[in-house]
């Protein structure tokens, strides 16, 4: 079983930057981050392949950016101009054949 290891989230104002960090113990296909808003569904914020490649959710881009070091297994999520739709519990995701684990969660409070 997989434990993947998040940290970086808290109570930020308005506009403000966050950097969320998640610590796998091997390598995945592709890494990302999800987010879940009270009384609404986990949705995805970005994803990023093994070789670089990037996907992200239409409210976040340009706002936010993923990235990865291979070398550490470890994926990153540098969101700037939060709003306070960006509130939410966000997990990260690990993904490659046959195995599919999230994180525990890390809280991110976007608010004045």
């Amino acid at each position: 079983q997989e434990q993947l290891v998040e940290s970086g989230g808290g109570l930020v104002q308005p506009g403000g930057s966050l950097r969320l960090s998640c610590a796998a113990s091997k390598s995945f296909f592709s890494m990302g981050w999800y987010r879940q808003a009270p009384g609404k569904q986990r949705e995805l914020v970005a994803v990023i392949l093994i070789g670089g490649d990037t996907n992200y959710a239409g409210s976040v881009k340009g706002r936010f950016t993923i990235s990865r070091d291979n070398a550490q297994n470890t994926v990153y999520l540098q969101m700037n101009s939060l709003r306070p739709e960006d509130t939410g519990v966000y997990y990260c995701n690990a993904n490659g054949g046959p195995w599919n684990y999230w994180g525990q969660g890390t809280q991110v409070t976007v608010s004045a």
